[in-house]
């Protein structure tokens, strides 16, 4: 017999998860570990592979719903696709007040993200093992690999369908990692206020829909989400195994370079703000206390919840 509490509490592990993953910073890997479900977590995500999915998909017909319902529970089906409905319902519910907060106070906002993304990075400190020459250059090249991308990566790379693809299919390497947030990867990568954009027009897109029976809003902003989330499918079948495949035979340079990474994100917040400064005409001057006061309050986050995960392992 199902237990209706014990699902209500794996939703609501979902919903916390998914508000961390809705901001830099703070990894919804993190919130699985203090809430006790990450083991499972990592073994339903592994678990799945083209072959369980196949079987799965195969249960349209009726006479394979035997082996389709085996597969589904292999894959640990009914606690990923409830765990999913938490994640998702914060998901949307935390970027449309991001969205909000990043028009109507850019400066503190960046300045929260900022704070998260530097305490997480003080955190994970003491998993860096740097004793080798090997370990050094991992490190360097992933500070060197967000610090170069931190706020340019768009215009770099473009903004096109195949840039949301990938970062679809790398924010997703997150779900395997406590202290790497899916977000942080995003905001590397240029993606981050897209997505929400993009998130909050089809969420709008489908209200419309249902209310006046008018589709063509929800058509027109569906392409960036649907080739994230394609991107993510792909990412789940290939980054999220290679980085776990990683840490399994060069973990301690597969750290050093994640922490690093963090580290050079660092650089994202305080671009953008430049930006809004020089939309604005503002100064450093006048949003530097502004910044740091409520990065101080992102910190203040992370610790907290580090001081009740204990030591963040990988």
């Amino acid at each position: 017999m199902v237990d209706a509490r014990e699902w209500l509490g794996v939703y609501l592990r979902g919903v916390a998860m998914g508000c961390a993953d809705a901001v830099p910073g703070v990894s919804g890997g993190t919130i699985a570990l203090i809430t006790g479900i990450y083991e499972r977590l990592i073994a339903a995500i592994t678990a799945v592979d083209p072959d369980r999915i196949r079987r799965v998909l195969a249960g349209a017909k009726p006479a394979n719903l035997p082996d389709a319902r085996a597969a589904f529970l292999e894959l640990d089906g009914p606690f990923l696709c409830v765990l999913g409905a938490g994640i998702a319902t914060a998901i949307v519910t935390v970027l449309r007040i991001v969205e909000h907060l990043l028009e109507a106070a850019p400066v503190a906002t960046f300045g929260f993200f900022f704070g998260l993304i530097a305490a997480s990075a003080v955190v994970l400190r003491s998993e860096v093992d740097l004793s080798t020459s090997g370990r050094k250059a991992a490190a360097v090249v992933g500070f060197l690999a967000a610090f170069l991308t931190s706020g340019y990566a768009e215009s770099v790379f473009g903004g096109g369908l195949g840039v949301v693809f990938v970062a679809g299919a790398i924010a997703v390497s997150a779900m395997v990692l406590p202290g790497i947030s899916g977000s942080l990867l995003l905001v590397i990568l240029g993606q981050y206020e897209r997505m929400t954009d993009a998130l909050s027009a089809f969420i709008d897109g489908i209200v419309s829909a249902v209310a006046a029976g008018d589709p063509d809003p929800a058509i027109a902003a569906a392409p960036p989400v649907v080739v994230f989330l394609a991107g993510g499918v792909v990412g789940l079948f290939t980054v999220a195994h290679a980085v776990r495949r990683a840490l399994e035979h060069r973990r301690a340079a597969t750290v050093a370079f994640l922490v690093s990474l963090i580290v050079g994100a660092l650089r994202a917040p305080v671009v953008e703000v430049d930006r809004t400064l020089a939309a604005t005409g503002g100064s450093w001057n006048a949003a530097a206390p502004e910044f740091l006061g409520v990065a101080v309050v992102g910190a203040v986050v992370v610790l907290v919840l580090d001081r009740y995960s204990g030591a963040i392992e990988y």
